[in-house]
């Protein structure tokens, strides 16, 4: 089984860790692509012509702040743009049920965490919603610095998507299970497995016999949010330069 800090701990040091670490991003943009976060360029025009309106007025409108902050932390803009298509269908009022707002639908206890983080004041504008986001994407990111490119990926989306908490407990069951905790398809395989359905194997892996962050029905849809978001990202890394 791995060992590990109790999960609070590590989150909340990664949360509020000083500067952000870009050793070893996932896909850092090339210098040409640098050099177009400026946008307004006929090329850009001519780049996305093709894609639905909806999209191509997205990246008319924010394309150069997507750009501005997936680069500052590090992330392919076109992976930021496929989260936000998942997130909130391109819309900049769009809210949950559970009240995550904005263009990436922030959860209100992360906003207030990343407002303070950031001194950001209003997380509801575009701008401050889509920095807020990403720089949340990249503090779960830096969580699975051992895992390959493709496994952190999915990893940190799972984790955007339903917690990190719910993730290092697949984890943890996976371990449990002599699966490798690093591999999306470990905790893949080990996330249905949280809920209370299968509390006896529970009982042999926590001291509370049940996940440390509680069981969880959600799987299905977690899972279904991180192949999303890789659909879209492959798409848009074919249709954008």
């Amino acid at each position: 089984m791995i060992l590990r800090i109790p999960m609070i701990v590590i989150f909340t040091l990664a949360l509020f860790s000083g500067c952000t670490p870009h050793g070893e991003d996932l896909a850092r943009k090339s210098g040409s692509e640098a050099a177009r976060v400026q946008g307004g360029s006929s090329a850009a025009a001519e780049e996305v012509s093709h894609l639905d309106p909806v999209t191509q007025q997205v990246i008319a409108q924010y394309g150069t702040t997507i750009k501005r902050y997936a680069l500052e932390y590090g992330f392919d803009w076109r992976l930021i743009l496929a989260v936000m298509k998942q997130e909130s269908r391109f819309m900049p009022e769009a809210e949950s049920e559970k009240g995550a707002f904005g263009l990436m639908q922030i959860m209100p206890v992360t906003g207030a965490e990343v407002a303070r983080s950031l001194s950001l004041e209003d997380l509801s504008h575009p701008g401050t919603n889509i920095r807020a986001g990403v720089y949340y994407l990249r503090k779960l990111y830096d969580l699975y610095d051992g895992s390959s490119d493709a496994d952190r990926l999915k990893l940190t989306l799972a984790s955007y998507n339903a917690g990190p908490g719910r993730v290092y407990d697949a984890q943890e069951l996976a371990a449990y299970l002599q699966d490798d905790p690093g591999r999306w398809q470990s905790v893949k395989a080990a996330m249905p497995l949280l809920s209370k359905r299968y509390e006896t194997l529970h009982r042999n892996v926590w001291p509370l016999q049940k996940p440390r962050n509680g069981w969880f029905g959600g799987s299905r849809q977690t899972i279904a949010y991180v192949t999303a978001v890789v659909e879209h990202y492959e798409t848009y890394k074919q249709e954008l330069n």
